[in-house]
């Protein structure tokens, strides 16, 4: 069962609604995402054809960093003294989280050494699969493992979040919301820069230019004001779509082979994370569930959206979930001439 090419997204995005209205009656916790993931992700292993158009992906992330960069505050941009400490302990957090993801799948699911390292990799999605495609590696597995990952995380965050109890407040943001015109001036300002970030290889840049266009707006007061309501929550559900169509075309004996294995390397990739995230928290003093938000090595996009629907600082969350793809762009080369090398 397919869909013409130009008119997949907007069934997509129908089953992605119809999941967040679901999520949202029964009182699941950030439904505007999660219901959409889960709703895409069945419909698309289901076997319908499911796809958002890139340029609309593009629309959303502006969007959506525009509605994360209108949290920045003094407030927030004082506390970012302490953020180096977490930092730190976000990129040990990486390496122990490749070698011990890597070593399982060696071990115990028999990959090869390249494929497992490929697996292993706590983001950058896009990059780990442009980088697999030039050299000797099982792909599909490979995409399989890191699109399981990146589906259960935006899952169970969010439980698990809630389940810890009192989530902290963020810095006071104006009511109001933004007029049209100023509105439309951001998302055009936001689309040069993001092409520009795109150009010079900035992971996720159009986001990426809302967040820094909002932020710079919002923090020097130049503006004052929020994104409709409406828009943000279409934003939400929109990115909450866009993660189940990872499945869209995928067997379901494709699926079984590496469930497991992606499974596991959450689980893993959480557990050290999780660890990483009460180190943190222990030496910073920042609440343990923002933390464990910003050490969760889920796309971000998703775990900064979330952060937003859960009412935390999504300045805080970005700056750590960006440093982990930036991290992560030089370690994969590394790990890779490592490789040739044995």
């Amino acid at each position: 069962m397919t869909f013409a090419p130009f008119g997949r997204t907007f069934p997509t995005l129908l089953i992605g609604a119809l999941g967040a209205a679901i999520a949202w009656a029964i009182g699941f916790p950030a439904p505007f995402l999660t219901g959409p993931a889960s709703a895409v992700t069945a419909a698309s292993l289901a076997g319908f054809n499911l796809a958002i158009d890139r340029r609309f992906r593009d629309v959303v992330f502006m969007f959506l960093g525009v509605s994360i960069g209108q949290t920045v505050t003094p407030e927030v941009i004082s506390a970012a003294a302490r953020w180096p400490v977490s930092l730190i302990c976000l990129g040990v957090m990486l390496l122990v989280i490749i070698v011990t993801s890597r070593a399982l799948l060696t071990r115990y699911w028999r990959m090869d050494g390249t494929t497992a390292l490929m697996s292993a990799f706590p983001g950058h999605l896009s990059y780990v699969l442009g980088l697999s495609e030039g050299i000797k590696a099982d792909l599909p597995v490979i995409s399989l493992v890191q699109s399981v990952r990146v589906l259960a995380l935006t899952l169970l965050v969010p439980l698990v979040v809630t389940f810890i109890g009192e989530l902290p407040g963020v810095a006071v943001v104006p009511l109001a919301t933004l007029s049209p015109t100023t509105l439309l001036i951001m998302i055009v300002a936001s689309a040069a820069l993001g092409w520009v970030f795109k150009r010079i290889r900035v992971p996720a840049p159009f986001l990426m230019g809302g967040i820094v266009i909002s932020a710079f707006l919002h923090g020097s007061e130049i503006v004052s004001g929020v994104v409709p309501p409406w828009l943000a929550i279409a934003a939400f559900v929109s990115l909450g779509s866009m993660i189940g169509t990872r499945f869209s075309g995928i067997s379901i004996a494709d699926l079984r082979r590496s469930l497991t294995a992606g499974l596991v390397v959450t689980v893993i990739s959480g557990g050290i994370a999780a660890v990483f995230a009460l180190l943190a928290a222990y030496l910073t003093g920042f609440a343990i569930p923002m933390l464990l938000i910003a050490f969760a090595p889920g796309g971000v996009e998703t775990m900064v959206a979330i952060s937003v629907v859960m009412g935390m600082d999504p300045t805080f969350v970005a700056a750590h979930h960006v440093s982990r793809l930036l991290m992560l762009t030089f370690i994969v080369p590394l790990f890779l001439i490592g490789k040739e090398r044995n």
